[in-house]
């Protein structure tokens, strides 16, 4: 794996950290692959409950690094070829699916500005602590591109069709207050202390009913563009699958013993 990507597990807890900061965490091809490779890793592997996805420096990610793109573009003109968006395909996609459908909940901790593919690898996180400093911007019209790395299908989801729009096509800056009162920010903290914070969110997600945080992911996904009788019967499926789980009996008994319940992730 590239340096430009770090990848910790600690007691259940996945870190993986975006390690480029002289760039801005820019996503050159290494890192892209890395990024995919690791996170794939963090949702196939059962010890790993929950995913804190973060970076170095003073970016979270600035999006597709120019350089290394600008030089593809001159590649496929000298050769005849189209190859250089097929990124899209190679990286991002599959990125993205795996932030959105890992069965853990995925943190991300937005250090900077997040932008492009980067604001989308954040937009596809499951809960957003953001540092008063740091800022977003969807970028993709500003250099006449569509939407990439999901945003199509998250930031809708998010702040609504008619704001997502409106971020779209006219790509800018947002602080982090305007992002949380958007709703993309789910807590704003002070710049200094937002390792200390998007870790402790972290950390309480993997300590927590994993089983029953995979189920909710997976309703809320299935519910976005079903009907409510469709949701009602996966709510159906997926609540017989939690009550059936260890963490359910866990839970109940150690309400009934006025305990605080300590989960298994199953």
């Amino acid at each position: 794996m590239a340096d430009t990507v770090l990848y910790e597990v600690t007691d259940g807890l996945a870190t993986i950290t975006l390690n480029r900061p002289d760039a801005m965490n820019a996503l050159d091809t290494a890192t892209k692959a890395a990024l995919r490779d690791v996170v794939r890793e963090a949702a196939a592997d059962t010890a790993v409950r929950a995913v804190l996805l973060t970076a170095t420096g003073r970016a979270f990610c600035v999006g597709q690094d120019l350089k290394e793109h600008v030089a593809s573009l001159a590649a496929d003109d000298a050769h005849g070829t189209r190859t250089t968006m097929d990124t899209v395909r190679e990286h991002y996609n599959p990125i993205v699916t795996a932030l959105t459908r890992m069965p853990k909940p995925v943190v991300a901790g937005v250090n900077g500005v997040a932008a492009g593919a980067g604001a989308g690898f954040a937009f596809a996180a499951d809960h957003r602590v953001v540092a008063d400093t740091a800022s977003f911007n969807t970028s993709f019209a500003g250099v006449a591109l569509t939407a990439d790395s999901g945003v199509s299908w998250t930031l809708p989801r998010l702040v609504g069709h008619s704001r997502a729009m409106d971020l779209l096509l006219f790509p800018r800056s947002i602080t982090a207050q305007q992002a949380y009162e958007l709703g993309i920010a789910n807590k704003v903290v002070p710049a200094a202390e937002l390792a200390a914070e998007a870790a402790a969110v972290a950390r309480a997600l993997a300590d927590g009913p994993t089983a029953a945080y995979a189920a909710l992911k997976e309703s809320v996904a299935y519910g976005a563009d079903h009907s409510l009788a469709e949701a009602l019967a996966k709510e159906e499926e997926l609540q017989a699958r939690a009550g059936a789980s260890e963490d359910h009996r866990i839970a109940v008994d150690a309400f009934l013993k006025k305990e605080k319940p300590r989960f298994v992730g199953r």
